[in-house]
């Protein structure tokens, strides 16, 4: 989120150089920068002992591809605490292992995705109401099956290339 407005006073921002970071928004009343904002979500692929990938369709996301399991932080929750609610919200599985993949910023809605490898013990899913359905497809399989360049893509690309040192 681009700040126009103090966030604490109201007070119109003016365009201020500030050091290394150049030209940005500051609040001329309470003497700050005002940095842009950004919501923090979660990735991950879930991974069951087969090597399987659980991959959900959510027609909301889209109507042509499969997507991952991804959910927003909520206040007061890590990223690992939120990759195990998500996994067991969206689709029942319980995360037994978490590795950090990396981070992936996404513009277009304003967030930061960190992504995950959560690994699970293959169990029924148990699918929430925004999830219209899942399946299991082996890693080699699930890139393919995902929109192409898109983060999801990315994220099971690299577990994919390296799933010498993850699985």
């Amino acid at each position: 989120m681009k700040m126009n407005y103090c966030p604490i006073c109201g007070t119109e921002a003016i365009q201020k150089e500030i050091g290394d970071e150049g030209l940005m928004p500051f609040c001329p009343k309470c003497q700050m920068p005002l940095w842009d904002y950004f919501l923090t979500s979660i990735i991950c692929t879930v991974v069951n002992e087969d090597n399987e990938v659980a991959l959900l369709r959510q027609s909301y996301v889209s109507t042509t591809n499969y997507v991952c399991v991804a959910g927003h932080m909520k206040s007061g929750e890590s990223a690992e605490e939120t990759v195990k609610r998500e996994v067991k919200e969206e689709i029942g599985q319980d995360v037994n292992e978490l590795i950090y993949i990396r981070s992936y910023p996404y513009e277009k809605k304003n967030l930061l995705m960190l992504g995950f490898l959560a690994k699970v013990k293959k169990q029924d899913f148990v699918l929430s109401g925004e999830v219209d359905s899942v399946e299991w497809f082996p890693i080699e399989e699930a890139q393919s099956k995902l929109r192409e360049g898109g983060i999801a893509w990315q994220l099971v690309g690299e577990i994919n290339e390296k799933k010498h040192a993850f699985l």
